[in-house]
């Protein structure tokens, strides 16, 4: 493992071991115990899409490893003037020891690992977020115990949460449902990777892709970027919300998961939202511990 641009890029037995360190740093932390393995060590962190939980966990999670974590804002950077990012790669790679990205196209994170020679983190493209779902496998192991034999049902959009989602509870052994209108659907290259899974189901209906779930998940229907598509998403997602209904035809003991922010009343009632309050927001502080085992394991 050099780097982490995509789920689809792990095998299973990486991603339990970056589950593994992140539970074994979560526990040192809780109890007080130092654990500076990145001593010395600079990450860079650019920015092209604004962020809360990104940006915070990433810095305090480098502080906590005993090293430097550095912000760089598109308008910091050649690379918003112009800049070849691989021209950017290759200077950066001589000043520091990783780069965290989140940014809009694939590509650019991509061609930083090609033309760099430091370990490249995916902090959020709009095909995919990796970080986001290894804190998620960690919260659903967290509460679960244990992956086998449970059922993970997305209703929302098709978007790079989905597209994450589906790759990482597949590689672990859990089913997959998702309920997402036609024009809405995962990437192809996705959709691609899920059909060699008879686990894995693609529906319209809500409620057949939360029959029996153990783990319910959602996102904005609009995500950063999306803001001119708004009011077009409210009308397509219309009946694509998480409620008592959906909760109803899942499991009596079924999580919920949220990314955040979340519009509650949109993707997901004020009540269920706050039903599941301390899963939502275990599942962020856990953005922390994992994004910590990641720069442990690609930076040590």
């Amino acid at each position: 493992m050099k780097h982490l641009l995509k789920m689809l890029d792990l095998s299973k037995e990486e991603i339990i071991e970056i589950l593994d360190l992140a539970d074994q740093l979560k526990y040192e932390l809780k109890h007080g115990i130092p654990h500076p393995h990145l001593q010395g060590k600079t990450l860079g962190m650019i920015f092209q899409k604004a962020s809360t939980r990104t940006r915070v966990s990433f810095e305090t999670g480098m502080y906590q490893l005993g090293g430097q974590p550095l912000f760089l804002s598109a308008h910091d950077l050649q690379i918003g003037r112009g800049e070849p990012v691989q021209d950017t790669a290759r200077v950066l790679s001589r000043y520091i020891d990783g780069i965290m990205i989140r940014t809009f196209a694939q590509k650019e994170v991509e061609d930083l690992a090609e033309y760099g020679n430091i370990p490249i983190i995916n902090g959020l493209t709009d095909f995919c977020h990796p970080c986001q779902i290894l804190a998620d496998l960690m919260t659903i192991r967290e509460f679960k115990s244990t992956f086998d034999g449970l059922k993970v049902c997305y209703i929302g959009d098709g978007n790079n949460m989905a597209n994450s989602l589906i790759v990482g509870c597949l590689k672990v052994g859990m089913a997959f449902s998702i309920a997402c209108p036609d024009d809405y659907q995962p990437d192809a290259e996705v959709l691609d990777f899920a059909k060699d899974y008879d686990c894995f189901q693609m529906v319209n209906d809500p409620m057949e892709a939360a029959k029996n779930a153990d783990v319910v998940i959602t996102d904005v229907w609009a995500s950063m970027g999306q803001e001119e598509e708004a009011e077009k998403r409210r009308i397509a997602f219309n009946g694509y919300q998480i409620n008592d209904d959906v909760m109803a035809v899942a499991k009596n003991d079924a999580m919920v998961l949220h990314c955040l922010p979340a519009h509650r009343e949109e993707e997901i009632t004020a009540k269920v939202f706050e039903e599941h309050a301390n899963e939502i927001f275990e599942e962020a502080e856990n953005r922390l511990h994992a994004q910590k085992a990641v720069m442990v394991k690609l930076m040590k």
